[in-house]
């Protein structure tokens, strides 16, 4: 992903499902990890199946460092039932991206709350 010049803001990356389809899993999360790596803010459109989440947190923790990376947060929400296709799809299995999902380093993000429509987060720079 280009690197967008930043001195005192966050830099949010907001990636599409398009972007995403037809990328193994690994190559799923290394993409979310370079960006939260670099300080970023990620916003996946269509979120990761649960497999592709423990994967994620597997990696993330292998990569934690006293000196420089520090972790992750995590946080996401199923859309509505209209949008997904509903009952059949989830139990069809179809319902591995039916969220969106937001992570970030989690020495900025100072807070992560989520409701049943809304994900907020204040982020810091320090």
């Amino acid at each position: 992903m280009p690197e967008i010049e930043h001195e005192d803001g966050v830099q949010i990356d907001f990636i599409s499902g398009e972007r995403m389809e037809g990328k193994t899993s690994m190559e799923k999360i290394r993409l979310i990890l370079d960006g939260v790596h670099d300080g970023n803010i990620v916003v996946l459109e269509r979120g990761l199946s649960p497999d592709e989440e423990s994967k994620l947190i597997e990696v993330t923790m292998s990569e934690i460092n006293p000196d420089g990376f520090s972790g992750i947060e995590i946080e996401s929400f199923p859309r509505s039932e209209t949008n997904n296709g509903g009952f059949l799809n989830r139990l069809m299995g179809n319902n591995e991206s039916s969220k969106l999902t937001v992570i970030g380093p989690a020495n900025q993000i100072k807070s992560l709350h989520k409701d049943d429509t809304l994900i907020s987060a204040l982020v810091s720079r320090d």
